[in-house]
């Protein structure tokens, strides 16, 4: 961190000739400015929700104080680069889903949120004041000393810090120089104080390992659900090939081999029995093989994937999918199953009259929207299909936002990065 070398800068000899004193001059300045404002404001909502709770409309201002860490934070982060030019990442996470509850629902969740709101508690009890005093102490008073001469030249006599009465040059000159001295040292305590400061911002604002930590936890969990519905889906296939193709093709082999015992038309019937089976374990195979990944991907691309499902679609589909490149392949598939998941899930649960499948490239990313105009009420809870779209969204670092409020529309949103975008094939 860098703050930790503003910390050993503190014991170099020649500390003044660097860039630390005065970025911490800078910092505590705009600290002191800062601790203010939000001291007023703070004061202020707090007041007026106080006296407005008892016709019950302040309640509302009340709870939102407990979000008031949240900007604070967001503006300490940037001014922390004064004295440490190291990254300071956000320690909050985007909402799943869109909306202001949703990410009401988060910001309560979440640790960052609560330690930010400490910090606005100490900045306006402890920091700020404590601040104040340091800046008009180690600056305003040499700053005073410093401008006696300039001060007496146009007043003819000044007092400096209202105990010494100057009235000639030599007593101007000797307080810009005992000024000059003061300030030198002041620099020390004040760059000690806006280290210690940054330092307590960092450990309180910034994304920390327990924040990381959360989140490996539950891309771990993510990845288990994504096993499990790997091997619910390989049991589907075997189970597929056992009941559907195979037995077709032993059907297939059983009216073959009497074909060969047969003569004439009854020959010809079982050849043409055995036809007909073929082609039908034909049909399933393809079925099962366009289920675990289409050809016409491949070959054709995501708009043209998109198209096939949404004509095989009972529900009225339109899709809007313009791309100017094709995206890597483990893009396409990912958005295919999503597209393919979603309009199942339309057909099946959502009474929807049509829906729409609209898809676009926004910078490196791949923004694909699923919408439709049935009941909604759709929800993204652990073991149901979304859940499991999620999943296979992450794993390519995508994300997935759905809104489904009760009598609808839906809309079903996935992003995901297209770190190499291939050239149109």
């Amino acid at each position: 961190m860098q703050s930790s070398a503003a910390w050993r800068a503190l014991t170099r000899w020649d500390l003044l000739r660097t860039s630390w004193p005065w970025r911490s001059v800078a910092y505590l300045v705009t600290g002191v400015l800062l601790g203010e404002v939000v001291l007023v404001a703070f004061l202020f909502t707090l007041f007026v929700s106080s006296i407005l709770a008892l016709l019950l409309v302040g309640i509302p201002l009340l709870l939102a104080l407990g979000f008031s860490g949240i900007p604070v934070a967001a503006l300490e982060r940037r001014r922390l680069r004064i004295i440490d030019p190291e990254t300071a990442d956000t320690p909050h996470r985007r909402p799943d889903l869109p909306g202001l509850r949703a990410w009401i629902r988060l910001r309560l969740q979440e640790q960052a949120t609560w330690r930010e709101l400490a910090y606005v508690v100490l900045l306006v009890t402890v920091l700020w004041p404590i601040e104040l005093l340091a800046v008009m102490f180690g600056l305003g008073g040499p700053a005073s000393m410093i401008l006696t001469p300039v001060l007496r030249a146009q007043m003819g006599e000044v007092r400096v810090l209202k105990f010494w009465l100057v009235n000639t040059e030599l007593e101007a000159f000797a307080a810009l120089a005992v000024g000059v001295i003061w300030l030198a040292l002041a620099l020390y305590p004040l760059t000690l104080l806006a280290t210690a400061h940054g330092m307590l911002a960092r450990l309180l604002l910034v994304s920390r390992e327990t924040d990381t930590g959360q989140r490996l936890d539950e891309l771990t969990r993510s990845r288990t659900r994504l096993v499990e519905a790997f091997e619910v889906e390989r049991r589907r296939i075997e189970r597929d090939l056992h009941d559907g193709a195979q037995q077709r093709l032993v059907a297939l082999t059983m009216t073959l081999g009497l074909a060969k015992l047969s003569e004439g038309a009854e020959a010809s019937d079982l050849v043409d029995r055995a036809h007909e089976q073929a082609k039908l374990a034909l049909a399933e195979v393809r079925d099962l093989i366009r289920g675990i990944h289409p050809q016409i991907l491949t070959d054709r691309g995501l708009p043209a994937a998109a198209a096939d499902v949404a004509d095989r679609s009972p529900v009225p589909v339109e899709v809007s999918m313009a791309l100017p490149v094709r995206l890597p392949e483990v893009v396409e598939s990912a958005a295919y199953f999503v597209i393919s998941e979603a309009l199942t899930n339309v057909a099946k649960h959502s009474g929807a009259r049509e829906a729409s499948v609209t898809g676009r490239l926004d910078g490196t990313r791949l923004v694909v929207e699923i919408r439709d105009d049935g009941v909604g009420g759709a929800g993204m809870t652990e073991g149901t299909g979304l859940a499991g779209l999620a999943d296979r969204v992450s794993v390519v670092n995508g994300r997935l936002m759905l809104s489904s409020p009760p009598g609808g529309p839906t809309l079903l949103r996935v992003e995901i990065p297209c770190t190499s975008i291939a050239p149109s094939r």
